[in-house]
């Protein structure tokens, strides 16, 4: 067994005993970002050589592990009030903190036997891994509701792999989650870690990445899956911000968006955009940089990417299917979209690929692109890994070998009209895009096996079971996730 894959199974462990003290595992993730925080300082105020002391004596580890009983409790407790209260990686990591494990055999256990047994600090992947994999274990667990978060890994993978970043560059994601696109991106970059000046490896572990997320608990989480990935300085700058990314135009510009925004259509905010018009939410935001005005959440976030990507900048972005076909607003930024940007790819997602059930997506891979009179987009490509494709979260999830034809089909790096059509690609001109009616970009051309062959359908007690199992198992996620945002409106009020 591996030593990420010994680590996880220790750390999940761990989740079973806490969930029967009543704590849910984002909650234990939580408590074991706090922990790890501080158990990481201590090996580094430690270390023999080059000791860094990163937070005041009464804050640290050894506090910890020099008190027991209910004193404990007491002591975690105002360890984290304190922290929550520095500035930079530190504030964001501890903001509005508070212990939820109210045994203090429990929190003992934790201390001594899983987080002081191991080092976290040491710079090796093995660890920061391991974090990453319990992150993703914590997604697939249908009580936490923590699938709304966090996108496939074999997904951010491909996309990473097309775009291409490098140290050059600066990448955003205004919905990082816990942070995957970032992490990815970072890996992609650090292959040429071994030939770049001392200035560039600075670039990239301090100022490479920004991640925006609106939910504190998630955005503390990304902020320690990038530190233990090498990323950002426990003292210094947040590379994760804690707000509503939509609330305005930040004013900076990065030269690549790698983002997966919330699902939903509706927004808490009202929005108006340059049009004037008003979707009528719960208060009101004027973002002069938006071309049209609309609740939908998704069409928001993609009008804020078209503002924040640069001049020449690429953009690789997650939306569900109503984005290429809604009409409306989403006709008019489709428009956009193919005059004043490179719309030059489109993966249709299959379903089944995401924990949240029934979920279409697509890939829109775009760039950004100065004034012109003449449209931007010649053509779009359109990869369909959706028709005759079946995929399920934990029995059959989607690895990033099945998208190897995908990403060598766009042949990344390369001329465009370099590319080859096949049986799941195609390319699409512009006129004829244009032309297409509320300018619909939801191309189908390949036919749907499971349609066809009506003389051959299961028996109709077979097809009842497998509606019910389907319709049971949406009513569990739904159930799921409603329990998960519930528990996070009473913490959030009782934080308030």
């Amino acid at each position: 067994m591996s030593d990420t894959r010994r680590l996880v199974d220790k750390l999940w462990t761990y989740a079973g005993v806490l969930r029967d003290a009543g704590v849910g595992v984002l909650e234990y993730t939580e408590q074991l970002t706090y922990l790890l925080f501080l158990k990481m300082a201590h090996e580094r105020a430690n270390r023999p050589l080059k000791p860094e002391r990163i937070v005041p004596e009464e804050y640290s580890w050894q506090r910890l592990l020099d008190t027991e009983g209910a004193a404990l409790e007491t002591q975690y407790t105002l360890i984290l009030q304190g922290l929550g209260r520095q500035p930079g990686m530190l504030g964001t990591i501890f903001r509005k903190a508070q212990n939820r494990v109210q045994d203090p055999a429990i929190l003992k256990r934790l201390i001594h036997d899983l987080i002081n047994s191991e080092t976290w600090s040491s710079g090796g992947d093995i660890n920061g891994d391991a974090y990453e994999s319990l992150l993703s274990k914590g997604a697939s667990d249908k009580g936490s509701g923590a699938g709304q978060y966090f996108t496939p890994r074999s997904v951010i993978s491909a996309m990473v792999d097309v775009v291409r970043p490098s140290v050059e560059d600066t990448v955003v994601d205004p919905a990082c989650g816990t942070g995957g696109f970032l992490l990815g991106a970072y890996e992609y970059a650090s292959k040429d870690a071994a030939h770049m000046n001392p200035e560039q490896r600075q670039h990239l572990k301090a100022s490479f990445v920004h991640g925006v997320e609106i939910v504190d608990g998630t955005a503390r989480l990304a902020a320690m899956n990038l530190l233990l990935h090498g990323m950002g300085d426990a003292r210094g700058e947040s590379l994760v911000e804690v707000k509503d990314a939509l609330l305005d135009d930040p004013g900076q510009r990065w030269s690549v968006v790698l983002a997966n925004p919330p699902f939903g259509t509706k927004s808490s905010i009202t929005m108006v955009g340059a049009d004037g018009r008003e979707a009528r939410e719960d208060r009101e935001i004027e973002r002069s940089d938006f071309a049209v005005t609309t609740s939908n959440k998704q069409l928001n976030f993609l009008q804020h990417i078209m503002t924040i990507l640069d001049i020449n900048g690429r953009a690789a972005v997650v939306l569900p299917d109503n984005v290429l076909f809604e009409g409306g607003a989403g006709e008019k930024l489709r428009r956009r979209l193919l005059t004043d940007f490179d719309l030059h790819t489109v993966l249709r997602l299959p379903t089944g690929v995401f924990y949240a059930q029934g979920v279409k997506a697509n890939v829109l891979f775009f760039d950004k692109k100065p004034a012109s009179e003449a449209p931007w987009t010649a053509r779009t490509w359109v990869y369909d890994l959706r028709t005759n494709k079946r995929f399920t979260p934990k029995k059959n999830p989607l690895t990033r070998g099945d998208l190897d034809d995908f990403v060598q089909s766009a042949k990344p790096g390369q001329p465009r009209e370099d590319r080859v059509e096949s049986e799941r690609f195609k390319s699409f001109p512009y006129d004829e895009l244009i032309a297409r009616d509320k300018v619909n970009l939801d191309i189908l051309w390949l036919r749907d096996e499971s349609l066809e062959d009506l003389d051959n359908l299961p028996a109709p007690d077979v097809i009842a079971r497998e509606i019910v199992d389907d319709l049971t198992a949406a009513l569990e996620e739904f159930a799921a996730v409603a329990d998960a945002l519930d528990a996070l409106d009473a913490k959030e009020t009782s934080e308030a």
